[in-house]
């Protein structure tokens, strides 16, 4: 070979190379693997179980085969290296008056407080991307974080997958409302009040 083709070669392989490389994508790749890590967790048996657990911090879960809706969003993020437990405990240690005071605490609670579906509204508004809450599936894309009002005061969370419904028109949501941690087609099953993006 000589020694322009060699160049050539080597110019077309970095102009392809950076059309793949992860870094290439920024946050829609980003995204794209919290959407793929949030499915892993439907691998797993889990038991819907809301009570209260002492963990370690930080980086403390409560027992694998246990969960509610919001340990979805925190195990997914745990996979992508981003630990919600300190990154909420830490925020409202520094802001505890911006959060809910919804169950008579006065000070943070690390066992809990990054358990609760108000308060990772919150941490989410504060430091996320706050997206239009719409009626078009189109809007929900793989990663991002949909809250919705189950009525009687519950509020429920779940994490936008890239598998598409059968019908081929919106994707299926990653959540536990209750029969583990699941893959479903339940976007618009309830009244969407919380839509964002995360990355940190």
């Amino acid at each position: 070979m000589t020694f322009h083709f060699m160049r050539l070669v080597f110019i077309i392989f970095l102009i392809v190379f950076s059309f793949w490389s992860p870094s290439c994508f920024g946050q829609d790749f980003f995204y794209e693997r919290l959407a793929d890590s949030a499915v892993t967790l439907t691998y797993d048996h889990v038991t819907y179980d809301p009570g209260y657990f002492s963990i370690d911090y930080p980086g403390g879960d409560i027992p694998a085969d246990k969960g509610v809706c919001t340990d979805v969003i925190i195990r997914a993020y745990r996979k992508m290296g981003i630990d919600l437990q300190k990154e909420v405990h830490e925020d409202m240690q520094a802001r505890f008056d911006v959060y809910p005071h919804l169950w008579g605490l006065t000070t943070t609670d690390k066992n809990i407080d990054h358990r609760r579906v108000p308060n990772l509204m919150t941490f989410f508004e504060r430091y996320g991307k706050v997206l239009p809450v719409t009626n078009h599936p189109t809007d929900y894309q793989p990663g991002d974080i949909v809250c919705w009002d189950l009525g009687n005061g519950i509020i429920h969370i779940g994490i936008v997958s890239n598998r598409k419904s059968n019908d081929g028109k919106r994707y299926l949501i990653i959540h536990n409302i209750g029969a583990g941690q699941v893959l479903q087609d339940c976007l618009f099953d309830f009244r969407i009040i919380g839509h964002y993006q995360y990355e940190k």
